[in-house]
């Protein structure tokens, strides 16, 4: 709307010279006829008229109405009789074209129209300088001329005019789209960091507190039948751990072991502890080599899932946990001499344990493989690269 104001602005401030001028024009030229000097005036005070009160909210390039067929025809035709009518009677009302030939481009409905209009304007206007004079070969050819060069320069400036104001339309619709597409994309980009987020704590819930309850509903199970003192420790400990991991959570830390310890101590205590719930001995080798903090969590998530599918699967006598470290990459293998895969392919398991770890290992840069063990049982083995890390850190 500013726009269209300051455009507005702009022929209202052209219009009142033109119209001053025509009428000092009208005052200050010899008269033709009695009463011809008023009749200028008349002329004048008409188009200014046609201006104001009919084409004016037309001239906003990009804001303005499309004028009706009907409107559109009767604004160009009175503004083409006035100015007609001026001409007739002084030629030098032939200056007020610069006010009538942008208007009719402005009221048009098209660029025919305008074309087809002003053509017909300078037609009109050369019979009409010619009349101010008695048709005389000289006004003939002078109101030609005039008007000639005044509809080739109208239609020329129109066109071009035209070819900008459709680029301006054309790049206002350009940008709404590219608007739509950024608003699209960054909503595109907050779900999606809200999907990853729900995935991430859906990880770390299935990882660490999960595993904990089910370790405590186990050994709920195996207090029924023995009731020994050991099995309720085992269960207040497990509760604690699951409250630990609960409170990790909460505040938005990994909910690794403690940070004070290493990856090797946070395995033993792990093959130590499952030892004590499920009386399955299990065995951990692991490098004392320092592997970065986000590599640690991941290992030693699989390592917990690892065993913990040995609990549920593996109908195992004994685990192993092994944790090799070089300086390309670090590996864990999490086995047991259970009843194996029986040559089953879990490549695309879709169990949300193995999908977690796969995800896991994914994000870090890692594979993931599940396969029968070399002398029984089943091998999970994960290994993550190392050197890239530190080249980039």
């Amino acid at each position: 709307m500013r726009t269209a104001a300051k455009e507005r602005l702009g022929w209202d401030l052209a219009s009142a010279a033109l119209f001053v001028v025509t009428m000092l024009l009208a005052f200050t030229l010899p008269s033709r006829f009695p009463g011809s000097s008023w009749l200028l005036v008349a002329t004048g005070c008409g188009i200014a008229a046609v201006y104001a009160f009919g084409a004016r909210r037309y001239v906003s390039i990009r804001e303005s109405p499309e004028p009706s067929p009907l409107t559109s025809g009767l604004l160009q035709a009175a503004l083409i009789a006035l100015l007609a009518l001026g001409t007739s009677i002084e030629p030098t009302m032939m200056l007020l074209q610069t006010l009538v030939l942008p208007l009719i481009w402005m009221t048009s409905r098209s660029t025919t129209q305008s074309i087809v209009v002003t053509l017909m304007n300078a037609g009109i206007l050369t019979f009409a300088y010619a009349a101010s004079a008695g048709f005389t070969p000289g006004m003939i050819l002078g109101g030609a001329i005039t008007s000639g060069l005044s509809a080739a320069f109208s239609v020329a400036l129109g066109l071009w005019i035209t070819r900008i104001a459709e680029w301006g339309t054309e790049r206002q619709r350009l940008l709404a789209e590219l608007t739509d597409t950024q608003q699209g994309l960054e909503a595109a980009s907050r779900e999606a960091g809200a999907a990853a987020e729900r995935a991430r704590l859906a990880r770390e819930v299935h990882d660490t507190i999960a595993q904990s309850l089910t370790s405590i509903v186990m050994l709920a199970e195996r207090s029924r039948h023995d009731g020994s003192r050991d099995t309720i420790g085992l269960i207040e400990e497990a509760a604690r751990e699951a409250l630990r991991e609960a409170r990790a959570l909460v505040v938005v830390e990994s909910p690794a072991a403690d940070s004070s310890a290493s990856l090797a101590e946070a395995l033993r205590r792990l093959g130590e502890r499952f030892a004590r719930e499920t009386g399955v001995p299990v065995s951990v080798t692991a490098s004392p080599l320092v592997v970065p903090r986000d590599i640690q969590v991941v290992l030693l998530r699989c390592a917990q899932e690892g065993l913990a599918n040995v609990r549920k699967h593996a109908a195992a006598a004994s685990a192993s946990l092994a944790l090799t470290v070089s300086d390309d990459d670090a590996a864990l293998v999490v086995s047991d001499d259970g009843r194996g895969l029986d040559g089953r392919d879990l490549g695309e398991q879709r169990g949300f344990g193995l999908s977690g770890m796969r995800d896991r290992v994914g994000l870090v840069g890692g594979t993931l493989e599940v396969r029968d063990g070399e002398t029984g049982g089943t091998a999970l083995t994960v290994r993550i690269p190392l050197a890239v890390r530190q080249e980039t850190t």
